[in-house]
């Protein structure tokens, strides 16, 4: 039985490139001076509104349990990039949100994105990039009303 299917399908070549485009970026950030950044903190921090978000959601959002991602908020905690405020719509309720700190390292991961979406673009070319991504985005947004 043929078994390529296991390495070629789409699930794995975009795994692959994300690891790859990740592992970039990471190594940017390094090169900026943030060295302690890991793969996990940026899947979270992609999570995280900018006004803050209650850890449930985050778990929601990242397909955790939310004691996983009380790990991962108490991690980035003790980097100084989020800390833990009360919710303004429930007092009972917390949320997470970037530091001041946070937020520098926040605009770092911008630039080096950026860097790294650059470089992919002269890889694979803009037009291929642009098709490429706008397809993914759909695709992501799941089945339109027409499906």
């Amino acid at each position: 039985m043929d078994e390529s299917w296991r390495t070629r399908n789409a699930g794995r070549i975009l795994s692959n490139a994300l690891r790859r485009f990740e592992e970039r970026v990471l190594a940017l950030m390094a090169e900026s001076g943030y060295t302690q950044t890991r793969r996990s903190h940026v899947n979270f921090t992609r999570h995280l509104d900018l006004k803050g978000t209650r850890i449930t959601e985050l778990a929601r959002r990242a397909a955790m349990t939310s004691a996983a991602m009380t790990e991962l908020v108490d991690q980035c905690a003790a980097m100084g990039l989020v800390e833990r405020v009360e919710d303004p719509s429930d007092k009972r309720v917390r949320i997470v949100r970037f530091t001041p700190w946070g937020r520098k390292w926040l605009a770092a991961f911008g630039r080096a994105v950026a860097i790294a979406e650059s470089e992919l673009a002269g890889e694979v070319g803009v037009r291929n990039l642009s098709v490429l991504l706008n397809a993914m985005r759909r695709y992501g947004e799941g089945p339109g009303e027409d499906a």
